[in-house]
C-alpha cells in the first residue's frame, strides 16, 4: 500500500481541469511520505489522448481516441468498470499523439466535452445522452489544415482550453474572429447569452474571480491576457503580447487582485488589477523575462509559485517580486503540480509521482514512485486516489484510506 501518517479530513471531487477551483489545489491532505505500492488499486487500457480525467460523485470521465473517434468514457471510480461510453466527434492527429486534448467538465448531472476540431457537447452523467451541441464553425471559427500556418494554435493544433461553469452559465472559448472569441451559454439548454471579442484561441483555459472589486472572466488568447465582465462579455482590460507559434498554454492564476501568467517566449508576469470608478484598470506588478514556462501551470502556496521551470527544472518563485528562490534540476519538459496548501504532489513527464514540501527556502523531497509511463497528462486527485494516464493505461493509485 501507499502509506501516510496524516489522515484525510475532507473528501473532494476533481470535476474539471486542475481541480475543484481550477488552481491545482485539493482540500484533502496529502501524505507525509510516499512508500511504493506493490500494485495500483486498478488500471485500465485506454487509447491515445492528452485529456485529463475528471472525477465527480463516484464516477470518472475520460476522453480518448477510440477507433479513430474522440470518445467519452464514464467509469466507476472504485473499480474502473466502464458504465457507458459515447462517441463525440472525429479524432485529430499530428506528429504527436492522436486524440482529444480538452478535459471533461462535470457540473452536477451534466458533463461537458469538446473535441480538438471544435465540436462542443453537453451530455447527461446518468447515461451519456446528448442534451445539446454546437460546433465552433457555427460561429465562424475556422479549422486550418496547415499545422505550420501562422494562425491561432487551437485552430490548427486542436482545441485544448477547458470551458468554465459559473452558476447557470458555461463560458466557452470558440476562437472566432467574427465577434465570438468567447461565448456564454445557458448550461442546460445551450442558448447563447453573449459572444465577445475577435481573438484567436490559444491552448489556455478560462478562470474567473473577483479582482479589484469586480467579477471577471480571465483568459489568455493568441493576443495576450484579457478579462471580460461575466454578465455581458464587456471587455474590462487587456495586456497584449504575442508569442512564438501564436500560442499560450498555461492557465492564468488569480490571487490578491493579481493575475500571474507565463508564456514560452515572453516570460512570467504579474498583472495587478485596481479599482477605477465603476470598472478596473491594470498595471504591471513585475515581469521576469527569464522564466519562460512552456506547458505546465504552477501552483501558488503561501505567496510563492511552485512548478515546472524553463530549463528542465522545478522552481520556486516569490510571487511578490518575481524573483526565483531556488531551482531543482533533473526534470523534463512537463511537470504537473498539485497542492494541498502545505505539500506538493508532482507528476513528471517520466511518470514519476513525487511528494515535496512547499518550502520557499529549498527543495525538500518526501518520496517518489513510478506511477505510469511517459506522460504529458495532468493527473486528477480525489478521495485519496491519484489518477494518472499515459499513452496506454489509466491507473488509480490509492494514497490513503478512504473516508467512512
Amino acid at each position: 500500500m501507499l502509506l501516510f501518517s496524516l489522515g484525510l479530513s475532507v473528501r473532494a471531487d476533481w470535476p474539471q481541469w486542475r481541480g475543484p477551483a481550477r488552481d491545482g489545489r485539493t482540500p484533502e491532505t496529502f501524505p507525509s511520505s510516499l512508500i511504493p505500492a506493490a500494485a495500483p488499486q486498478w488500471h485500465l487500457t485506454v487509447a491515445h489522448g492528452y485529456a485529463s480525467p475528471s472525477v465527480s460523485n463516484g464516477r470518472l470521465y475520460l476522453l480518448d481516441d477510440a477507433g479513430g473517434m474522440e470518445t467519452l468514457h464514464c467509469l466507476e471510480v472504485a473499480t474502473g468498470r466502464e458504465l457507458w461510453r459515447e462517441t463525440i466527434g472525429e479524432s485529430y492527429t499530428d506528429e504527436f499523439e492522436p486524440g482529444p486534448r480538452c478535459t471533461p467538465l462535470v457540473d452536477s448531472d451534466l458533463v461537458f466535452v469538446q473535441t480538438c476540431r471544435g465540436e462542443f457537447q453537453c451530455r447527461s452523467v446518468a447515461d451519456g445522452k446528448r442534451l445539446w451541441r454546437f460546433h465552433f464553425s457555427d460561429y465562424g471559427a475556422e479549422w486550418v489544415a496547415d499545422k505550420g500556418a501562422n494562425v491561432g494554435a487551437a485552430s490548427r493544433r486542436g482545441n485544448a482550453g477547458s470551458p468554465l461553469v459559473n452558476g447557470d452559465t458555461i463560458y466557452i472559448q470558440i476562437g472566432s474572429v467574427n465577434g465570438a472569441s468567447i461565448g456564454a451559454f445557458e448550461k442546460r439548454t445551450g442558448k447563447l447569452k453573449w459572444k465577445s471579442q475577435n481573438d484567436l484561441t490559444a491552448y489556455s483555459s478560462l478562470v474567473s474571480g473577483r479582482l479589484g472589486g469586480v467579477d471577471q472572466l480571465v483568459g489568455a488568447t493568441v493576443e495576450g491576457l484579457l478579462a471580460l465582465r461575466p454578465s455581458d462579455g464587456q471587455l474590462l482590460w487587456r495586456v497584449p503580447f504575442r508569442t512564438g507559434a501564436n500560442r499560450n498554454a498555461l492557465t492564468p492564476i488569480l490571487a490578491n487582485d493579481t493575475v500571474y501568467f507565463s508564456s514560452h517566449t515572453t516570460g512570467l508576469r504579474a498583472t495587478h488589477v485596481k479599482p477605477n470608478g465603476s470598472g478596473v484598470t491594470v498595471e504591471e506588478q513585475w515581469f521576469n523575462p527569464q522564466i519562460k514556462i512552456n506547458l505546465a501551470t504552477p501552483v501558488l502556496v503561501g505567496g510563492y509559485l511552485y512548478g515546472q521551470g524553463p530549463a528542465r527544472n522545478f522552481i520556486c518563485v516569490d510571487a511578490s517580486t518575481g524573483q526565483q528562490k531556488w531551482s531543482q534540476a533533473g526534470f523534463g519538459e512537463v511537470t504537473s503540480t498539485l497542492t494541498d496548501g502545505h505539500r506538493l504532489l508532482l507528476l513528471s513527464d517520466r511518470g514519476e509521482a513525487i511528494l515535496t514540501e512547499a518550502n520557499p527556502e529549498a527543495w525538500k523531497e518526501l518520496g517518489r514512485f513510478q506511477a505510469c509511463g511517459k506522460t504529458f497528462v495532468h493527473p486528477a486527485y480525489s478521495d485519496g486516489v491519484l489518477y494518472v494516464r499515459d499513452s496506454r493505461e489509466l491507473v488509480a493509485w490509492r494514497l490513503g484510506t478512504p473516508l467512512p
